[in-house]
């Protein structure tokens, strides 16, 4: 029975064309990583009807040689941040509110061999219809690992048990990420906002601050979360990258404040300042402000 897959956030053939040489490099600042050693750069990819083209690089880390599954797929968010594969929600009026954009990318290579601490570039690009209506589209991008057919077949022989009997279970994990691929036509708007903060107590007891981050317009919001306290030059709290994709008018997060600060610095009555810098559209530009006085 093979495992399910491991996703960080979530079979092609092997392309017929050689894949791109690979070279050795070092990870580069920004990247994210998923289980299993995998590595993507950027973390989002942004295409237009005038940026038709763009490169992921999948970079392995492991020390040995690893074998990949590229794909890309349609999915869906929740308010709470959740993501789904478009294909498993049945709700057609939650269906309806995704702007899918699968059909119109395409990639190379599907299937790689990657031998350790090398990258490789994958290519991708979209054909825009020439009807498509202005806004956001969005599809994501896959990098699923393929185990060896070699090395411990059951869990008994993986844990150096005897096997009693005839049943055996065979473990194969598949460890994988994800990144969107945004495709924009045209021109987009967005408005963002703060509502309804609050301290809330975390499963270990510590705190944080709970937010709903609102969204009006075509475009998705993505970016950094800040919160600061009068008389601290460091904030106390922050989240990055944080999405609210156009299919929802709303997203709620929890931001844990950092361990050890002062009981004063959330004390009743004081004015804490959380910011949502953009590092998207326009890196660094202010998407949402707003003062919350802690009761």
């Amino acid at each position: 029975m093979l495992a399910p897959v491991c996703w960080a956030q979530a079979g092609s053939p092997p392309d017929k064309d050689a894949p791109p040489a690979t070279a050795t490099v070092p990870l580069p600042e920004g990247a994210v990583g998923g289980m299993g050693d995998i590595n993507l750069y950027p973390k989002r990819v942004v295409l237009s009807d005038r940026e038709r083209t763009a490169s992921i690089g999948l970079y392995n880390r492991a020390p040995a040689a690893g074998e990949y599954e590229i794909s890309i797929a349609d999915m869906a968010m929740r308010p709470d941040g959740q993501m789904l594969q478009l294909s498993a929600i049945t709700d057609p009026a939650e269906r309806e509110k995704v702007k899918a954009a699968s059909a119109w990318l395409k990639w190379s290579p599907h299937r790689v061999a990657l031998p350790a601490n090398e990258a490789l570039m994958v290519r991708i690009m979209t054909r825009i219809p020439a009807d498509l209506p202005p806004g956001e589209y969005r599809a994501h991008f896959s990098v699923i690992s393929v185990p060896p057919e070699e090395g411990p077949e059951t869990i008994e022989q993986a844990t150096g048990q005897a096997v009693g009997g005839d049943l055996a279970v065979r473990i194969r994990p598949r460890f994988g990420i994800t990144i969107p691929v945004i495709v924009r036509v045209g021109e987009t708007t967005l408005t963002t906002g703060f509502a309804d903060p609050a301290i809330v107590a975390l499963p270990d007891g510590s705190p944080g601050l709970k937010v709903r981050i609102t969204r009006q317009g075509t475009r998705s919001a993505f970016g950094d979360i800040s919160i600061t306290a009068p008389g601290l030059k460091k904030p106390i709290a922050e989240m990055k990258g944080v999405g609210v994709y156009p299919e929802i008018d709303s997203r709620t997060v929890v931001i844990p404040f950092d361990a050890g600060i002062e009981s004063a610095a959330i004390a009743r009555g004081t004015r804490l300042t959380l910011t949502y810098t953009d590092d998207d559209f326009a890196p660094g530009q202010t998407l949402a402000k707003q003062v919350y006085v802690v009761p």
